[in-house]
């Protein structure tokens, strides 16, 4: 493939590019280009908003370039201050590790193992004395720190800024001098790293790379709100999330509790079928040809085959649909998103917001009968509650249904 046709492909849901020109420049020159994006490995299991990420680095693959995944065994000491309002608590050394290596292993769930170099930034941060930081410090300006969106809001605020928070943008950009990569990626909330990365690559005399930003993908409980998608990204500390490492069913069955707005974003995101391919079905599902479940029912055995296997993509569907037939889900189920109580909500009185009861001690009676059930799972605790996320398939008697998210 010509640099043209390469460039046009890997444009396909990108957001940012900085700077298309160059990009085009080093494509040129037909030798494969190095793309380093990093992962720091707070938590054990990669989700499907890193995969949006990731199947950007397999397209470079496919074309014949070098993928470098940099696990951030070294910067998640310090924290990315990325969308934060307060100091990120740091994790410890066996948490980091065995982050580390959960994610080399489910990298390749997504890459090309062959094509893949695997590398620990502490390998060169750590070897770095104090007044190697010193300099590194001395190649980036205050001023220049603080036009970063989150340490600006917080400063405003009079939020507590750590300084070794400052210095995470500087790591992250010395990780690309000492790869000298061609290209860096990231979601859209990484830019501001990332064009520290080409300014501080410039300041010490290399080619500054090329930045790319990729969507951030929103988690299960995201929903229409104006015309667009609104919610919290995905992230396995809001419980939000499909765990690529997860059980068939599992993901299965959380990619059919999203919304069906949300599932169009997922497709767009997530899918591996073309564009046009996409509306086409977008467009049968609102033309009332095609149900929306039969479009979701596809996303999720595209999904689960991707991870697992076909074999195991089909036994997922067989086990939900036995679970959730088709007679007993309606389609056409209201939607409520309620406000938790300290960090959940208790059920009866979710039960009577929703609806799907007169009131809290009706809702009491219908669990205490066993008519309510919560994800297929029966609730027979008046004391139960639902955590902070969703949505959760709510039953409480024989047509009363609904989907809750609790925020």
């Amino acid at each position: 493939m010509d640099a043209e046709a390469q460039l046009a492909e890997l444009e396909r849901g990108v957001v940012d590019l900085h700077v298309r020109e160059e990009l085009l420049a080093r494509l040129r020159l037909g030798r494969p280009l190095k793309i380093k994006a990093g992962f720091d490995p707070t938590r054990p299991d990669l989700h499907l908003g890193h995969t949006v990420l990731m199947n950007k680095m397999r397209q470079f693959q496919q074309l014949g370039h070098e993928v470098i995944f940099v696990v951030g065994d070294f910067t998640a000491q310090i924290g990315d201050p990325t969308g934060r309002s307060a100091t990120r608590p740091i994790p410890t050394r066996e948490e980091i590790e065995a982050g580390a290596q959960s994610y080399a292993e489910q990298a390749f769930k997504i890459l090309d193992p062959d094509h893949t170099r695997v590398v620990y930034n502490s390998e060169w941060l750590s070897e770095m004395r104090f007044d190697d930081v010193v300099r590194l410090a001395g190649r980036y300006t205050l001023a220049r720190m603080m036009e970063r969106d989150d340490f600006k809001k917080r400063w405003t605020e009079h939020a507590s800024i750590s300084i070794h928070e400052l210095l995470y943008p500087l790591a992250q950009a010395w990780d690309s001098v000492h790869l000298e990569c061609d290209v860096e990626l990231g979601g859209t909330d990484q830019l501001f790293n990332l064009m520290v990365g080409r300014d501080v690559m410039r300041e010490v005399g290399l080619a500054p790379q090329i930045v790319m930003t990729t969507p951030i993908l929103e988690g299960t409980g995201a929903r229409l709100e104006g015309g667009r998608i609104v919610g919290d990204k995905m992230s396995k500390s809001l419980d939000n999330y499909v765990g690529v490492s997860e059980a068939p069913l599992e993901i299965f069955g959380k990619l059919m509790s999203i919304s069906d707005d949300l599932m169009w974003r997922y497709y767009e995101l997530l899918s591996a079928r073309d564009v046009g391919e996409l509306a086409a079905l977008k467009a049968s599902c609102a033309s009332g040809q095609t149900n929306p479940r039969d479009a979701k029912l596809a996303l999720g055995r595209e999904v689960v085959a991707r991870y697992h296997d076909a074999a195991a993509a089909d036994e997922a569907e067989t086990a939900f649909l036995a679970q959730f037939s088709d007679r007993a889900v309606p389609d056409d189920m209201a939607e409520h998103v309620l406000d938790a109580e300290e960090g959940a909500l208790w059920l009866p009185k979710a039960l009577a917001l929703a609806g799907l009861a007169k009131s809290n001690g009706d809702g009491r009676r219908r669990i205490q009968q066993g008519a309510v059930s919560v994800d297929g799972e029966r609730v027979l605790d008046v004391d139960h509650h639902l955590a902070a996320g969703g949505p959760y398939l709510v039953k409480a008697g024989k047509r009363a249904w609904a989907r809750l998210t609790i925020r």
